[in-house]
């Protein structure tokens, strides 16, 4: 899984030639270019989940099919992908197919796995890998489930790469809280992974492993995910918010494991301080692993896998720091805040101690960049300092916050609309789905920076 110099040389060759004419017989110029991914999110603020839900992230992901590149083939995408809440109704019906009586009283989890497809062996040995790991854990499992797939809207190079794709139903069988149960199935997908690359097994990638939310991506179009997988076609498929992305690589050759959404995050954009930031937490992560996750510190190590990309690296840094109890507001506000250094006299003190507090832990993982983003329970947009991705919202009158990188992705009738605005640099918009509540960026920040870190002292929020 490495980048190839033959097809980067060619790409990029493509594109001066391209961007040349452009610029000499067009008005377009190609300094003026700022759209790159498209990403966006739409969440109920209710956070009742409903078909529609689902089916307006599908129709999102139609919408901006332009902001992937196609291979010559005409078929094979860069990437895109859905991120939903898990339909539990239609999973239990998936456990009794395999001929187990789901039980009600326990949490389900689901795995989305991408196995080598044609080395049969090394399919059986990466299923005993993760099996081994969930009954390590102490879990049950039903059982796993072929994932349907319509092959026909694959291109020829997306279909001759193309994983075997399955799903492992999990039982939860310790007298533990939902936190500590997706906590837990983090470090089983950690050890799963380090144990796959142990034995030299190829292929084999879990898009997500969680009793909240399931992942569905690929190297299909944009508009052909929802076909691809005939399950988001499924009434039962019901979510409170939809996570969605369009991938247009730059630093890293196409691949289906290098599909958005990642396991908490879509991004949009280059992160120009990544060697800095993988370094710092290379340094960083045995103090950062250990506080939290104590004896099992090593089996999440290193916190950043080889070979992600810039978005998949700060997908896993932000995943760990979820892990270790923050919220996804106040882990983008760690990771990518707004600069404020130089406007702490414009600054609420509260913002600014946060700040400080933040830059004293973490250095910034810097864009420019737009991101959406869920731990479960919150579900936000936000840009980084440079504001230099498009973060457009509108909130509907049936209680809907859309949000992404352009107006009208989802059609909505203007009737409707209670709100449109744009996200500035630095700023966030965010649901917080169990209290039921929207909130726009000073209220989001002022409930962060209450009680300041500084004035709390650091071992509340750095432990």
């Amino acid at each position: 899984m490495t980048n190839s110099p033959v097809y980067d040389a060619a790409w990029v060759a493509a594109e001066e030639a391209k961007r040349a004419y452009m610029d000499a017989n067009s008005l377009y110029k190609s300094e003026d270019e700022h759209a790159s991914c498209g990403v966006g999110l739409v969440v109920s603020i209710s956070g009742k989940p409903s078909r529609a839900v689902v089916q307006n992230g599908i129709n999102a992901l139609k919408a901006i099919w332009h902001r992937g590149a196609v291979d010559a083939d005409g078929k094979t995408g860069d990437g895109a992908g859905i991120h939903v809440q898990i339909p539990v109704e239609f999973f239990y019906d998936q456990v009794r197919r395999t001929g187990h009586e789901p039980d009600t009283t326990k949490m389900i989890a689901v795995g989305q796995v991408f196995l080598p497809r044609t080395d049969f062996g090394a399919q059986e040995r990466c299923r005993t890998i993760v099996e081994t790991e969930v009954l390590r854990m102490g879990h049950r499992i039903y059982g796993w489930r072929h994932v349907p797939v319509e092959t026909s809207v694959l291109g020829e190079k997306a279909n001759a790469t193309r994983p075997e794709i399955e799903q492992i139903l999990i039982r939860c069988d310790q007298d533990i809280e939902e936190e500590q149960f997706e906590r837990e199935l983090y470090i089983i997908r950690r050890r799963i992974e380090k144990a796959a690359a142990a034995a030299q097994i190829g292929g084999l990638y879990l898009c997500s492993l969680s009793c909240r939310s399931i992942i569905y991506k690929g190297m299909m179009l944009a508009e052909e995910v929802a076909v691809f997988y005939p399950d988001l076609m499924d009434e039962r498929f019901e979510s409170a918010f939809a996570i969605y992305h369009q991938r247009y690589s730059t630093n890293t050759f196409p691949q289906w494991w290098l599909a958005q959404p990642f396991r908490m995050l879509a991004h949009n954009g280059e992160i120009n301080t990544l060697k800095g930031n993988v370094n710092w937490m290379r340094s960083h992560e045995i103090r950062m692993a250990s506080a939290t996750f104590g004896d099992m510190a090593d089996d999440i190590k290193p916190i950043i896998p080889a070979g992600a990309s810039d978005s998949g690296a700060l997908d896993a840094v932000f995943e760990v720091m979820v892990r270790s109890g923050r919220n996804a507001p106040f882990t983008k506000t760690m990771l990518v805040p707004e600069a404020w250094s130089k406007t702490t006299t414009d600054m609420p003190k509260a913002w600014a101690d946060m700040y400080a507090y933040c830059n004293a832990v973490m250095e910034p993982w810097d864009g420019p960049a737009a991101l959406a983003m869920t731990d479960g329970r919150w579900v936000c947009g936000g840009l980084d300092r440079n504001g230099l991705r498009p973060m457009r919202y509108v909130v509907t009158g049936d209680g809907l916050l859309i949000a992404g990188s352009e107006a009208g992705m989802v059609p909505v009738d203007e009737a409707n609309v209670r709100e449109k605005g744009a996200l500035g640099p630095g700023q966030m918009i965010a649901v917080d789905m169990q209290e039921g509540k929207l909130y726009h960026d000073g209220v989001l920040k002022d409930k962060l920076a209450l009680p300041s870190p500084l004035a709390t002292g650091l071992k509340r929020w750095w432990s």
